[in-house]
């Protein structure tokens, strides 16, 4: 998953996008980056200048908290990072690290993170650093100050893992008939049913992801799927990551971190009628719109009065309507975004 600060970096966030690699627009601050923890396997920071060791390592601990046990972070930064006076106490100048000197050693030794590698490209002098995260809490407990803190028993990374399933059968059950009802979906449905090029398709996001089953049901084509897990569902996306799919946490109601135009194809189970009670359809409308590009696919699954709004929106955008199903108060609808834009007549 590529991250992209939100300033002058943010369109990065797009040329990501149109290779089809995973990417939103991100900040490291006060607040939680949108994943669950001990999800990544390793985490790299490229020309990186962010200092770490403030606030008490507040930056840092939030990257330890999205590392798996055995985890690794890869730091590398350009020459002039590392000699900047202001950098200097972060990177302590790479050809010249010590074990005692930096302010980031001594925060990563506190962390029990062990420096693996430091290496110096003999071309570019690129510097490179890379630690591992401990594979238990061992070095933690033998620490003589216990700074920074280890989490509170009740912060529970693994809270999704429960025993009973989002659909209310025994969590393993409900797993099993959620990948069983995608797989014929997906097959019988989506792949032949819509008119949809999937040739022309890369970038996708199941706004409504639960265990995945979308995304893994497409397992075998040319596409990566951004699975959402909203904030206000159970909490299946350390699920999702442990199948060895994407995810993020998202407000519906709120925009998403995405540049404008960046996905193909949006899909929405039953999503939109769960948001009526905290906002109204029309403004997750217009984020769709925003979010997908002109002749991107819309498929909304959900209850018969809510696919009507939703088609009744979406026409009043000039999109096409591909299809709509409807039976016993359930229905299906697949409309396409198109290149039209209001006249300056239209838009007064």
């Amino acid at each position: 998953m590529s991250l992209a600060p939100k300033d002058e970096h943010e369109a990065q966030v797009q040329f990501a996008l149109e290779r089809g690699i995973p990417a939103i627009s991100a900040v490291m601050g006060t607040r939680r980056l949108p994943f669950p923890s001990n999800v990544f396997d390793a985490v790299h920071c490229a020309r990186c200048r962010v200092p770490w060791h403030i606030e008490g390592g507040m930056l840092l601990l939030e990257l330890n908290r999205l590392l798996r046990p055995g985890g690794f972070f890869v730091w590398s930064a350009t020459p002039v990072y590392q000699e900047l006076p202001e950098d200097v106490e972060i990177w302590g100048g790479l050809r010249r690290w010590r074990d005692d000197g930096a302010e980031m050693v001594k925060l990563t030794k506190a962390m029990c993170w062990e420096m693996v590698s430091k290496t110096s490209d003999t071309v570019d002098q690129v510097g490179l650093v890379t630690f591992r995260k401990p594979a238990d809490n061992a070095c933690y407990m033998k620490r003589r100050q216990k700074e920074p803190p280890l989490c509170e028993p009740s912060d529970d990374p693994n809270a999704a893992c429960s025993q009973v399933g989002v659909y209310g059968k025994p969590a393993p059950e409900d797993f099993v008939a959620d990948q069983e009802h995608w797989r014929k979906v997906v097959r019988n449905s989506y792949l032949t049913g819509m008119g949809i090029d999937w040739k022309t398709v890369r970038n996708v996001m199941d706004m409504r992801a639960v265990y995945g089953g979308f995304a893994a049901a497409l397992r075998d084509m040319s596409v990566w799927v951004m699975n959402v897990v909203t904030i206000n569902s159970p909490d299946t996306l350390p699920v999702i990551y442990e199948r060895g799919l994407f995810g993020i946490y998202h407000d519906w109601c709120e925009s998403f971190s995405t540049y404008p135009r960046s996905y193909d194809l949006l899909h929405a189970d039953h999503l939109f009628s769960k948001l009526k009670s905290r906002c109204e359809v029309l403004p997750v409308i217009v984020e769709v719109d925003r979010i997908l590009r002109p002749n991107g696919k819309l498929i909304v699954r959900d209850d018969k009065e809510t696919v009507d709004e939703i088609k009744g929106v979406v026409r009043s955008l000039q999109w096409e309507v591909r299809m709509t199903v409807s039976k016993n108060r359930e229905a299906m609808l697949c409309a396409r975004k198109t290149t039209w834009r209001p006249t300056e007549a239209e838009a007064r």
